[in-house]
């Protein structure tokens, strides 16, 4: 019998024809997968030879010649695939060591909302921008629903919507930066325009008509606060009398709580640890409140910091108790933040005024303290913003509209200390003044 020659490089393996070759420093085999025949053996050497030449002229690819070769996570080279749904879960497992529960949650919603309409076992490298964008169009501009009977339109805002994208964004951008796709989708998609909202205060006697719609004692000081010191609804339900200096007039900011019922850090770096400069009403209402809470419980509870996985204790006699209006199993000692804005839209209702959302005694606090001549800086401070500008974007016209009151003010204030013009020297200016008209 004749021997068997292979052409360099071919091999049998098994009954079938494999070839071997060096990359990157390594001698690696592939199995062609065909029986071992002259005639593959010359097609094997033929291929041999070319992948040789691509490797020396530098355009040998290895995961187009070899897709599903197990050399190609060996050597890091070839296109990886996921789904829309595993990437999902990949990103939501790795961001959660960099945000805060709160705003996982939120990651969370959004992903429940958008993944289902791009398509959750669809290849990440499929989607494309087009389809993005008709996404975009359906959250904005809604889905038909029924009630009692008659079709309506339910959509998102501009504002919401470019969460929405924003957040889904950043997961294709992940998915960009890990080699699953060579370019994210999302670029080039640019934000909806939105309408600029405007603060909508409270004005003086809307403010009064609230407060006596408040049915409890203890809800009057909850809004009394709420708009004397611009605190967050987060904030205030978490704030504790051992936060509070009276003799001081000040309260320190440490603490927040969340939908979720965790307590966490203020919203934001700026936030944490502020000190609130009490005007006298809001030292009156806390003293009000001392009689009722002061000396009640104190609870220690786990605070969530930044760092992912670390806690701290604080210990806390909570200044607003819900169990003081209502005492029953399911009310707990803090109040939830959703029952807070029960609270003031029942108010806003007995009052007869005008609906807003909770959310505007952080306004009205703002506005009445621009509209008094306060420093913007100063608000910013007191509202937990990082500058003024925010104070300068939100609340601009209102700062505007106390351009009177800061020349008064500035009258007031400089006419202690600024130089006045001596009489005689008055009368060589007049006299110059005719000489040249």
């Amino acid at each position: 019998m004749d021997k068997v020659t292979y052409p360099t490089g071919v091999e049998n393996h098994g009954g079938s024809l494999r070839i071997w070759f060096s990359y990157k420093g390594k001698r690696v085999r592939e199995n062609l997968g065909v029986p071992d025949t002259i005639k593959n053996r010359k097609v094997a050497g033929d291929l041999r030879t070319s992948v040789c030449f691509a490797i020396r002229t530098g355009t040998f690819d290895y995961a187009a010649q070899f897709p599903a070769s197990p050399h190609l996570k060996t050597f890091g080279v070839g296109k990886k695939e996921i789904t829309v749904k595993e990437l999902e879960e990949k990103w939501l497992d790795l961001k959660k060591m960099e945000i805060s529960t709160n705003a996982l949650h939120r990651y969370e919603s959004i992903l429940r909302n958008v993944v289902p309409r791009i398509g959750g076992k669809r290849l990440v490298s499929a989607v494309t921008k087009e389809e993005l964008l008709y996404i975009r169009k359906e959250l904005l501009t809604g889905y038909q629903v029924r009630l009692k009977g008659k079709p309506l339109t339910k959509g998102r805002t501009a504002v919401t919507v470019n969460y929405y994208m924003t957040t889904i964004a950043g997961m294709f951008q992940f998915a960009a930066d890990h080699g699953y796709i060579k370019v994210n989708p999302f670029e080039g998609i640019k934000p909806l325009k939105k309408a600029r909202v405007e603060p909508d205060p409270l004005t003086r006697d809307e403010f009064i008509r609230l407060i006596d719609a408040c049915r409890h004692q203890q809800t009057k000081n909850l809004w009394s606060l709420a708009v004397y010191t611009g605190v967050r609804h987060g904030e205030l339900i978490s704030l504790a009398w051992e936060d509070i200096d009276l003799k001081a007039g000040t309260i320190t900011i440490r603490r927040n709580y969340t939908k979720l019922g965790e307590f966490t850090l203020p919203k934001t770096e700026a936030s944490t640890s502020r000190v609130i400069h009490l005007i006298e009403p809001a030292l009156s209402v806390l003293r009000n409140q001392a009689e009722m809470t002061r000396m009640g419980k104190q609870h220690h509870i786990d605070v969530q910091l930044r760092e992912y996985g670390r806690t701290e204790r604080h210990a806390c006699t909570f200044v607003f108790n819900p169990q003081l209006i209502r005492r029953c199993a399911h009310v707990g000692f803090v109040y939830k933040v959703d029952s807070v804005g029960d609270s003031w839209d029942a108010a806003m209702k007995r009052a007869g005024i005008r609906h807003r959302k909770a959310y505007q005694s952080r306004h009205t606090y703002a506005c009445w303290s621009l509209s008094a001549g306060a420093n913007p800086s100063f608000i910013a401070s007191q509202m937990g913003h990082a500058s003024a500008q925010m104070v300068f974007n939100v609340y601009g016209s209102w700062m505007a509209d106390s351009s009177a009151d800061q020349i008064a003010m500035l009258n007031q204030k400089l006419a202690d200390f600024a130089p006045s013009m001596p009489h005689r020297q008055q009368g060589r200016t007049g006299a110059f003044l005719k000489s040249v008209s």
